[in-house]
């Protein structure tokens, strides 16, 4: 990227801003026949194949960064651990966690959690860079070792995240501070045009506040909206620079287990929420939030029981606490796990690798969420993922893209990753409003959002014919989507293709079609 390239810069602020309309209330269940919009047709779905139906509860594990259990639209399908006397210090199921109610958090402490914590590349960058580094310079005679390989990756991505942080918190900055300067001259929070032409342009900063301005104005935003929108983005660079980038930062010794022992489970506390569970919880409201209590939102599942699993802090989750999540997931009866997380390294992919094949061994489809970055990720590394380390995939996988209730040539969200071998699906990911702590709501973006919505459909699938496999239900999920034969823009990119070149079934999920497809082939439904 070069220096200050301020039009992309600029991008994160007005996602917000400009945007042409709201969503439409709970577009990601609607129907495009009956809505217009390409949501999941849940409400159809129970109005016109299920009203009549039964369903068994099904576990859905939200491997997340927490989930607040009271919240009003939660506490109702909040897993409950029968075999667990309530908080009494002891471990009545003798499965390693003491008082595991509603799940564990793997990134707690006996005091304390973790909120914040490095990136990936930086913890490789900092446990390496003296073993492998010469005057500056890669010591090539470590050419052959797999962690020089490992560090030499991740020596690359961390400095120019570095360097990317430094000049895009420094170039917000600047222009927050020529935005109060516009707003102290023209005395006012939404200038004319008139009252702006009299601000001084002496410098390329006060251009581009002048420019932001002037067309904020003409939506009627405030410039103290302006200030609000930079300042979360300068912020977020902030984050990165005081925490994810930070060589000097250690919160692991919070948790106080061994981490090089890769093979050590009963650590971590049962404090699930969280001192940070905006994403969590949002993310578990898709998935199942009450559909019959007249308040907040609806969850696409109807019979969907959130096991709550927390190992993905303010940074990158471990590769150690994720396998470990997910084997607590299989052996506690979850059929379906969420995983709305990822990152760019994975030094211990293998121990990831092996919980993922347990959870296969036992019938559990796992859901995950294809990133943000707008990248082909058959390309780019992205993990966890589907593919092992001897080259197998995973059966029982599914990846996932967020489209959006935009006009048609924006079916995909400009921010998904994609990709026609590794991405199975695109799903509802923009303006999704759901649960936040404190038994609020708000809308977020993100393929975050959009695993969950096909996780919610995946726990109905399994709730209504519930002797289905998981590798079953995946093949519902992959042939019932709507299928897309128009151009679409690549992610990021003013490129159209047809939506089959960056996912594999080159459709959007969709429950209705699934559960009558289910119901096409015979599956046994609930009694």
């Amino acid at each position: 990227m070069k220096k200050y390239k301020i039009i992309t810069l600029l991008l994160f602020a007005f996602t917000n801003i400009y945007a042409q309309k709201n969503a439409p209330e709970n577009w990601f269940n609607l129907d495009y026949k009956t809505n217009k919009v390409y949501g999941v047709s849940t409400e159809k779905t129970y109005t016109e194949l299920l009203s009549n139906k039964k369903s068994k509860p099904v576990i859905v594990a939200v491997i997340d960064g927490g989930t607040e259990v009271t919240h009003e639209d939660l506490k109702d399908v909040i897993w409950v651990n029968k075999n667990e006397e309530i908080l009494n210090s002891f471990d009545n199921d003798s499965n390693g966690y003491i008082d595991d109610v509603n799940g564990w958090n793997f990134i707690g402490g006996e005091f304390q959690n973790v909120v914040q914590d490095n990136m990936e590349i930086t913890r490789i960058y900092k446990k390496y860079n003296n073993r492998y580094l010469e005057n500056g310079a890669l010591n090539l005679n470590f050419d052959n070792d797999s962690n020089y390989k490992l560090y030499a990756k991740a020596k690359i991505l961390y400095e120019k995240k570095l360097d990317l942080a430094k000049k895009q918190f420094a170039v917000y900055s600047k222009i927050i501070e020529k935005l109060n300067e516009i707003k102290e001259f023209v005395k006012t929070d939404l200038p004319t045009k008139t009252e702006l032409k009299a601000f001084p342009l002496k410098d390329r900063f006060d251009i581009i506040a002048y420019e932001t301005v002037l067309s904020a104005s003409k939506k009627k935003t405030k410039i103290s909206d302006l200030i609000g929108q930079f300042t979360e983005a300068k912020d977020y660079f902030k984050s990165q620079l005081d925490f994810h980038l930070n060589l000097d930062l250690d919160t692991r010794k919070i948790v106080g287990d061994n981490y090089d022992d890769v093979n050590e489970k009963n650590y971590g506390n049962n404090r699930v929420s969280g001192p940070k569970g905006e994403h969590g919880t949002h993310v578990a409201g898709i998935i199942a939030a009450n559909r019959n209590n007249n308040m907040g939102i609806k969850g696409v599942a109807d019979n969907a029981q959130i096991m709550v699993l927390r190992v993905v802090p303010d940074g990158d989750e471990r590769d150690k606490d994720i396998a470990n999540a997910i084997m607590y997931a299989a052996d506690n009866g979850a059929k379906i796990i969420n995983m709305s997380f990822g990152k760019s390294l994975s030094p211990n992919k293998q121990l990831v690798d092996d919980a993922v094949k347990y959870a296969m061994s036992k019938d559990v489809l796992l859901i995950h969420a294809a990133g943000n970055d707008n990248s082909n990720i058959d390309t780019i590394e992205n993990f966890p993922n589907a593919t092992f380390l001897n080259s197998e995939k995973a059966n029982t996988w599914i990846e996932v893209g967020a489209s959006s209730w935009k006009k048609k040539k924006f079916l995909t969200a400009d921010f998904s990753n994609f990709g026609k071998q590794t991405v199975d699906l695109f799903a509802p990911g923009v303006d999704i409003n759901s649960c936040v702590p404190n038994s609020k709501y708000e809308s977020f973006n993100g393929t975050s959002m959009a695993a969950p919505v096909v996780a919610g459909i995946a726990a109905t699938l399994r709730a209504y014919f519930p002797e289905i496999t998981a590798l079953q239900t995946k093949q519902l999920i992959m042939e019932s989507v709507i299928k897309y034969n128009k151009k679409v823009f690549i992610p990021g990119t003013k490129t159209k293709v047809k939506l089959n070149a960056i996912c594999v079934t080159g459709g959007i999920a969709n429950l209705y079609n699934a559960v009558k497809l289910g119901m096409e082939k015979g599956y046994k439904m609930s009694n």
